[in-house]
């Protein structure tokens, strides 16, 4: 995997860097602010950006934009933002253009769940961080059909929102695959949204009816 990095902080960006080749990947090019990230994308042609969301001059949203100038350019480039913060403003117009993950900066520590995270983006598919999803699902409407759901469902649904797959998620719940397989199954019917094999359609759909009265 080819990896651009975008990191303001020397020393987070030099982490990055460290943790990428040492899971045997190529950091092709490192960048301290969003401006030259479009070109860096251009001439290195890599599999996966990774950019920190707040960035010089302002540090508000430079790496949001740039990565949906990435996207908007490079349509097979998987993009990776990282935040300190919570800030969900950007992210169900990036999702929506698939290779796209959202997680905030502590889940670097947990190097192995990161590096697989970042693969899948890479490959197309998505990861949004716990706490993004559950920050989304919290601002819905009390009368919104996500209240129909059992807490197990919910939590279910969040994690199909990070974009694991059905066997994915009965390894972290510690549940059958059959056990999961219904109740994605109880949470489509009751979200009204078709049922998919393919994952990131999945998210796509739960992303967008999460982000339906925002």
């Amino acid at each position: 995997m080819r990896i651009v990095i975008a990191e303001d902080q020397v020393l987070l960006r030099e982490g990055l860097k460290m943790l990428f080749v040492d899971g045997g990947h190529e950091v092709v090019a490192t960048l301290g602010d969003a401006d030259g990230l479009l070109a860096a994308v251009a001439s290195y042609r890599p599999d996966l950006v990774v950019a920190d969301i707040r960035m010089p001059p302002t540090f508000s949203d430079e790496g949001a934009r740039a990565a949906a100038a990435v996207k908007n350019a490079h349509p097979d480039v998987g993009v990776l933002l990282l935040s300190q913060h919570i800030e969900t403003t950007h992210v169900v117009g990036l999702v929506s253009l698939g290779g796209f993950g959202y997680l905030l900066k502590d889940r670097v520590l947990d190097v192995g769940e990161f590096l697989a995270s970042a693969e899948r983006v890479a490959r197309g598919g998505s990861a949004l961080d716990p706490q993004v999803v559950a920050g989304l699902v919290a601002r819905r409407a009390d009368n919104d059909p996500l209240a129909a759901l059992t807490d197990r469902e919910r939590h279910v649904l969040e994690l199909m929102a990070e974009g694991l797959t059905n066997s994915g998620i009965a390894r972290r719940l510690f549940l059958s695959e059959r056990t999961v397989e219904a109740h994605v199954r109880h949470v489509f019917t009751k979200l009204a949204l078709p049922e998919s094999e393919d994952g990131h359609r999945r998210v796509l759909a739960v992303l967008t009816h999460l982000s339906a009265a925002g």
